[in-house]
């Protein structure tokens, strides 16, 4: 038995600070599991959607955020053969219980950190990776040559769909709102970056400008996370037989599609949910899952993580994100880890 610190939500709750830093005893690791002393858990929307009782899963109070997390095996039960006591690896966890000193989980869910990064890194790509293979690879059909649009680009998930755009040959062109996020994105690879705010903070039109961008009428894919206006005006800056590669709603409103735009421009609206797909199609989960991780085995990604907050700040780290003020991703350390910002 062990007792560690963790964060967690008692009562779901609009407002995410409601969470308490608990000490709590953690068992002993059973046959087939280990013990992890976690290092960094990577801070994502659906931990501050669980917290206030929006995600479509629902978790079972009290609750610790946090679905993905790096650090070192401190234990193992028994029948464990191809882990050991020291080994660094990372994992992604059905929904919650990242934001603690340790946790036990089968051995089997557990895999090898990657090599090129480091444990804030290897806290931080599952999710965001996954989603952009699946959104760019699986779902929309990317070419090289072709012209990506991503928008919501200087997030995780946008930086990743960028970082996959250009790994697999396509022209990158990215939004965002502000000149310093969009920044780092270009020093990332982006061939082109439009700040699509105007001065009184509404989004502005930025059709134009992709049409110009690409000659042409349009990007051919278009990975959009943020619904709303971005949609719309997607609709407009699409190329004939274009695919919009619909993530997300961030904004807070969920477009309609104009069918007539559709038919004109013989264009696939998608729908991309990376985590049910190993849900429905557990084969071609699996086969995702593993292509992502040899990406990461292969130093092929380098996932942008701007800060960190320790476990005893983690509502600041949640809040950053919700006001959306992070650049890549955010991430919660402990156990002594420190994370000194970008490399």
């Amino acid at each position: 038995m062990t007792r560690i610190r963790t964060v967690r939500c008692h009562e779901i709750s609009e407002d995410i600070g409601a969470v308490t830093l608990d000490e709590v005893s953690l068992p002993d690791p059973g046959p087939g599991e280990v013990q992890v002393r976690i290092k960094a858990c990577g801070v994502n929307y659906p931990d501050l959607m669980l917290i206030q009782g929006k995600h479509q899963q629902k978790a079972t109070v009290p609750f610790a955020p946090g679905r993905e997390a790096a650090g070192d095996v401190s234990a193992i039960g028994a029948d464990v053969e191809h882990v050991k006591e020291g080994d660094a690896v990372c994992f992604g966890l059905h929904s919650t219980g990242g934001f603690a000193e340790a946790i036990n989980l089968p051995a089997s869910a557990v895999e090898a950190m990657p090599a090129s990064m480091n444990y804030a890194q290897a806290a931080s790509y599952r999710a965001a990776y996954t989603t952009g293979y699946v959104a760019l690879v699986v779902r929309g059909a990317l070419q090289a040559g072709e012209w990506l649009l991503v928008h919501g680009a200087a997030g995780g998930v946008g930086m990743a769909a960028v970082e996959l755009g250009r790994l697999y040959g396509a022209n990158v062109i990215a939004t965002g709102g502000r000149d310093d996020k969009l920044a780092v994105v270009e020093s990332r690879g982006a061939d082109a970056v439009i700040n699509y705010t105007q001065d009184d903070g509404t989004m502005g039109g930025f059709r134009h400008k992709v049409k110009e961008i690409t000659g042409t009428d349009g990007a051919d894919v278009i990975f959009d996370p943020i619904g709303g206006d971005v949609f719309d005006e997607s609709m407009r800056c699409v190329n004939w037989r274009g695919r919009i590669l619909s993530i997300g709603f961030i904004s807070g409103r969920f477009p309609q599609a104009a069918v007539n735009l559709i038919l004109i421009k013989s264009i696939s609206v998608v729908g991309v949910r990376a985590g049910e797909i190993g849900y429905r199609d557990p084969a071609l989960g699996r086969r995702i899952r593993t292509a992502v991780r040899e990406l990461a085995r292969q130093g092929a990604i380098d996932p942008y993580v701007s800060v960190g907050f320790p476990l005893e700040r983690a509502v600041d780290a949640m809040r950053l994100l919700e006001d959306r003020e992070v650049i890549g991703k955010c991430v919660v350390t402990m156990n002594g880890y420190e994370f000194d910002g970008p490399a």
